[in-house]
């Protein structure tokens, strides 16, 4: 498959090529190609020699640890323009971690053996890829400190503070995947996810489906 206008708009957006001159982006979009996958679909498994990372274009990605006896732990999800699975140009080429569709995707891939002769022509290209892991690096440690300092509705609250407009009083939106995302996004059960809403209800949020509302941002700031 090849991309499309949106598409290329998307991708020239993310922040890998959005990091490089314009000349150097349009030339690694010149070697990508699209993949799309239906819902649950897996990308990769860890300990597979890596061929590809990617850039979501449409949809979400799990990324997950799987543990000897079957146990998974989210790493991180990933939507539109972002990036993931980058560190296999660095890392010896393996996948550390699986990834799996959240639901129906279309995806960019970059070949990786392709990427690493232009990353040796020109460096800005690494440094970009640098950056991009970086960042991911960044919201992991997030994810870490958030989980530790801490309880489950206060995590709740913050992401959900995170989609709120700034200086909103009151606000709704609707959760952009599956609550059962969300729990492994904040590293919570699905039924500590459930307890947390429920938390939430004194701070004037309620929940209806996907849809989130909150009756008083600053009540829910204080929480």
């Amino acid at each position: 498959m090849k991309l499309n206008v949106r598409e290329k708009e998307i991708l020239l957006r993310s922040y890998f090529l959005s990091e490089l001159p314009s000349a150097t982006a349009l030339k690694i979009v010149e070697h990508v190609t699209v993949a799309s996958h239906e819902a649950r679909d897996p990308i990769f498994k860890q300990g597979e020699k890596a061929d590809y990372f990617y850039t979501v274009l449409t949809g979400f990605v799990r990324v997950f640890r799987l543990s000897k006896d079957g146990r998974e732990a989210d790493i991180g999800i990933y939507g539109p323009g972002e990036t993931f699975a980058e560190g296999v140009m660095f890392n010896g080429g393996t996948h550390r971690f699986c990834a799996q569709t959240a639901e129906s995707v279309t995806m960019a891939r970059y070949e990786v053996d392709k990427l690493k002769q232009f990353a040796s022509q020109d460096p800005a290209i690494g440094i970009a890829l640098m950056a991009s892991l970086s960042r991911n690096l960044d919201q992991a440690l997030e994810c870490v400190a958030d989980d530790r300092l801490h309880t489950a509705p206060q995590r709740v609250a913050n992401f959900i503070l995170q989609n709120c407009p700034e200086n909103a009083s009151t606000a709704r939106f609707r959760l952009p995947f599956q609550k059962s995302l969300l729990a492994g996004k904040l590293g919570l059960a699905p039924e500590a996810l459930s307890r947390a809403f429920s938390a939430l209800k004194s701070a004037g949020v309620s929940v209806h489906g996907r849809i989130i509302e909150i009756g008083d941002v600053n009540a829910l700031r204080n929480f």
